[in-house]
């Protein structure tokens, strides 16, 4: 699905929350994706506050990693993970599941490289199984804060946008895979002129 652009990072994972929320009631299995530890626990407190019961994976616990993993499609089944975790583990869905809609994938954030919101989408949808992947943003994270969210917040200033409200558009999506595409050329030039070095 298109990214859902909020103004706050607090407005963001108040979404990401409901997300959350009317997945599970809808019986999917959700993979939530982070991009560091403190965000896989502060989403991890506001899921307790909730009383939505969840397994967070963030490297800390390897041994028990491969099992969350396969169990993270079961129904109504909440998994949050950094990037690296559990990385080469399939997650298998039931017919049950299969039947709702599939793995649904909420990424918090979009990371400075395409190639591993790419990994993390990857993960619904596999041989064939259904599922979605949706990626919810805020104009406070890095990657927009380095790359235009000014204009962005200028344009959902004219349009009277209300605190809480979302973007969805196909052009806020692009200009974001162009500030990826942007951080990505910047980071091969350094390897490159360290190698020439």
């Amino acid at each position: 699905m298109e990214d859902r652009v909020y103004r706050t990072k607090r407005e963001k994972y108040q979404a990401v929350i409901e997300e959350v929320v009317t997945l599970v009631n809808a019986g999917r299995p959700v993979l939530v994706g982070t991009t560091s530890v403190e965000i896989s626990e502060l989403l991890s407190r506001m899921l307790n506050g909730r009383s939505i019961k969840h397994n967070v994976l963030n490297a800390k616990l390897h041994q028990r990693e491969a099992d969350i993993v396969a169990e993270a499609g079961r129904k109504g089944t909440v998994t949050i993970a950094t990037n690296m975790a559990g990385r080469g583990t399939d997650i298998k869905l039931t017919p049950e599941v299969k039947s709702a809609g599939g793995l649904a994938i909420v990424g918090t954030e979009r990371h400075e490289s395409r190639r591993v919101d790419r990994q993390l989408r990857g993960r619904a949808g596999r041989q064939g199984d259904p599922g979605s992947s949706v990626f919810f943003v805020s104009l406070e994270d890095d990657l927009m804060r380095l790359f235009g969210s000014e204009r962005i917040s200028g344009m959902m200033d004219r349009m009277g946008f209300k605190e809480g409200e979302v973007i969805e558009h196909s052009m806020i999506s692009k200009s974001i895979e162009r500030a990826q595409k942007k951080v990505e050329e910047n980071n091969f030039g350094i390897r490159k002129r360290l190698l020439e070095y």
